[in-house]
């Protein structure tokens, strides 16, 4: 071993280690691949890194956050999604992450260092406080070290800007652990560690986050620079507009908790068979919301029609759940229209939204409040169903004048929808069962 792969060369490995985060990972976009290569340079160097794991909150409405885990010999880095209930499990209490979390400058727990003493020590260079522990100071992580072939793990807080703190550790697979030179040299680099992964955590975040309120189509235009007012394209699609029956009288009725879980109840129902169709939705609408299917992907009409199918199966399920609990069934209906929608930001100087607008949409939203009149969960518009190809049956329940829209509208429903083909407005035998061309 050379004297610049020694890990007691201290100062050579640390300016080599700060000169590749702070310079050669400026091209390097995602946070697991600068944690990855972080760790195997330290590996090549000498240090006896054999497991790394970076734990992240994030703003997100299913996690809580993420874990980064790098292990010697394996394929790449590996990320999972931390559940919000972590905090209250067994595993996570009294854990090093834990520990840093309340406020420990480090922790340190070594496998057959006997009983932990808690005794605190200083490692390193400043006001770095160490929480020295035996092995059987907690029992997961014990197990964890023992199932890795692991002897010595030590965590930091890694700490963001405004105080932000999440969770960095290393463990070594050499007998005894980590050298004091080590642990010196890793604590040196946690300060540029923390800059380099905080600019790629927040990018994260920012795509996290405009994925969650725009959705991920019109996040990914606003991150390319599509902000400016007035800004936007013109493009062909599929718009569907959802609407929940009675929900005034709900809102009005019944305590706040319920109809925030109502709602969240009914979203899932019929936004996740849109996202999964390809579809994008571009907001909500109190008790309704607005999504577009772009025509030119594949088969984009038949994929906005099974959208809306599953979104009726799904209700139906939740009706039922419903009913089991001795609860009243949610009405609700969907209008499918297909045109040119122009797609960018609308608003005032300071306040944008990103959203579609055009005669299409408006005639998307007349479908939706015609589906009560005419007793259907969705209609559709003959426009919209001549872009089907597939033999994918339809009932027309004839022509409609909608508001605001010079010539009536041929209008169909699902045919598997069931009732009488020409009720509440088309004239007797005037429905049909077709197959779309």
């Amino acid at each position: 071993m050379t004297e610049d792969h020694d890990p007691r060369n201290g100062p050579a490995l640390r300016d080599a280690m700060l000169g590749w985060l702070l310079r050669d990972t400026v091209d390097e976009r995602y946070l697991d691949d600068v944690f990855a290569g972080f760790c195997d340079r330290l590996r090549r160097r000498g240090v006896a890194v054999a497991h790394a794991a970076l734990h992240l909150r994030t703003n997100h409405p299913q996690w809580l956050g993420i874990e980064i885990r790098w292990r010697l010999g394996g394929r790449g880095p590996e990320s999972r999604n931390l559940d919000y209930g972590l905090f209250e499990t067994e595993g996570f209490r009294g854990s090093p992450g834990q520990r840093i979390l309340d406020g420990a400058a480090m922790v340190r727990q070594r496998r057959g260092a006997g009983q932990g003493t808690g005794r605190e020590t200083r490692q390193g260079t400043g006001p770095r406080t160490c929480q020295e522990t035996g092995d059987d100071a907690h029992p997961g992580t014990a197990r964890l070290m023992a199932q890795e072939g692991l002897t010595d793990l030590v965590a930091w807080p890694l700490r963001y800007t405004l105080g932000r703190r999440h969770v960095v550790s290393f463990a070594s697979d050499r007998p005894g652990g980590f050298t004091a030179a080590e642990i010196a040299l890793l604590a040196d680099l946690l300060p540029a560690l923390a800059v380099v992964t905080e600019v790629r955590h927040r990018n994260r975040l920012t795509r996290l986050l405009l994925d969650t309120y725009v959705g991920p189509h019109a996040g990914e235009m606003i991150l390319n620079g599509a902000t400016r007012r007035g800004s936007g394209v013109t493009v062909e699609a599929a718009i569907m507009v959802v609407d929940l029956r009675g929900f005034t009288r709900i809102s009005e009725l019944w305590p706040r908790d319920d109809v925030i879980a109502l709602l969240n109840d009914y979203f899932d129902a019929v936004c996740c068979p849109i996202e999964r169709n390809g579809g994008e939705i571009l907001k909500f609408m109190g008790d309704g919301l607005l999504a577009i299917f772009p025509l030119d992907r594949p088969d984009a009409g038949g994929a906005t029609l099974r959208a809306a199918h599953e979104a009726r199966r799904a209700m139906r399920d939740l009706n039922a759940a419903r009913a089991a609990n001795d609860l009243d069934a949610l009405g609700y209906g969907i209008g499918v229209h297909a045109g040119a929608v122009m797609y960018g930001n609308i608003g005032s100087r300071t306040r944008l939204d990103f959203t579609v607008i055009g005669p299409a949409v408006n005639v998307a939203a007349r479908l939706e409040g015609l589906t009560k009149a005419l007793e259907a969960d969705v209609l559709v518009s003959g426009i919209f169903a001549a872009l089907l190809d597939a033999p994918t049956a339809l009932t027309c329940l004839g022509t409609f004048p909608l508001r605001g829209v010079d010539e009536p509208l041929e209008v169909y429903r699902l045919a598997d929808e069931g009732g009488p083909a020409g009720r509440s407005g088309a004239a007797p035998g005037e429905g049909r069962a077709v197959s779309p061309r």
